[in-house]
Formats: C-alpha cells, structure tokens, sequence
C-alpha cells in the first residue's frame, strides 16, 4: 500500500468512528431526553422519580375532583419496606411485611384513611400507573377521598420474573391538635 492508500484508509477509518460516535451520542441524547414516566427501572441503578410519580397521580386526582397528593417521607419508607419485602420473597402480598394497618400502626402514622396498592411486573412508571388506574379496587386507592400525601417505591429484583415490585400509599393524614 502507498502513503496514499493508507491516508484514505485512514480518512474512511475516521468517518466510520466519527458516525459510530454520532450515533452513540444520539442514543444517549435519546434516553436522557425520555420523560421519566417511561424509563424503564429493571436494571440496576434505575432510580424511581417519585416526584414525577407524585405529579401524574395528582394530576389524575385532579381530573377526578380530587385535590393533590404531597410526597410524604414516612409513606415513602413504608412504601419501600413493602416493596423489599416482596421483592425478597419473591411474591406480590399485601401482608409480606405485615398487614396494612399493621404496618401503618407501628410507624406511627397517624392517619383517618389510607390505602395501598402493589403491583409487579410493570417496568415503567407509566405501566404501574395504567395497570392501577384500569383496576377498580386500584383506582379508589389512588382516588381516595381526603387523602393528601403519597408515598411511593419501586425495587429492581433481578432473579425474579416480575423483576420490578410496586408499592403505593395514599394517606389522609389526622390534623394535628396544638
């Protein structure tokens, strides 16, 4: 081969990696600009948006005549024990981490309602939401009259089948007597 040959070569080389590179950025750009809702949370390192989770239940409630839900810090632990529990085990259980109220009692949450929803299976938040909202039980939950925080967890368990576990609280919250 000449110098020649081999500045082409090199040339035509360069333009490949260049278009290589091109289309791993766009891929990236691609995933960075998808609304959270939609990203998918069966890996490792996905992190749930329960802000953006936050938004779109109270935007639902909203549309329902209901008044907004505010993440709740409480309600997001409890969530998220909830959701360990059944990814631990495996099994979608209201009671895997004891019952409801139970639960509910013993973290000191003083509420005059509240409700949960699980689910598993659903990679994204938007499917979670969907699966909940065209379930009947599912939808008074999250159209609970009165309720005013929310809390929220989704735990990646990659051995099983589901491989991502749901829990949602909704709570009307006792008013505080001062």
């Amino acid at each position: 081969m000449s110098w020649l040959s081999d500045a082409r070569f090199l040339r035509m080389v360069s333009v490949f990696a260049a278009f290589g590179l091109a289309a791993c950025s766009s891929d990236q750009l691609n995933t960075a600009q998808q609304p959270s809702f939609y990203q998918s949370l069966a890996h490792y390192g996905s992190i749930l948006d329960a802000t953006s989770a936050q938004s779109m239940i109270s935007g639902y409630r909203r549309n329902n005549g209901l008044g907004a839900l505010m993440l709740d810090p409480e309600l997001n632990k409890l969530a998220d024990t909830q959701a360990r529990a059944m990814a631990a085990r495996d099994k979608l259980d209201h009671n895997l981490a004891g019952s409801f109220p139970e639960r509910m009692r013993k973290s000191g949450y003083d509420a005059k309602g509240a409700a949960e929803n699980i689910s598993a299976g659903y990679h994204t938040l938007a499917e979670a939401f969907s699966g909940w909202r065209d379930s009947p039980s599912h939808r008074a939950n999250m159209l609970l009259r009165g309720a005013t925080r929310m809390g929220i967890a989704a735990i990646y368990a990659p051995e099983s089948k589901y491989k991502v576990f749901w829990t949602l609280i909704v709570a009307a919250p006792e008013a505080k007597r001062g």
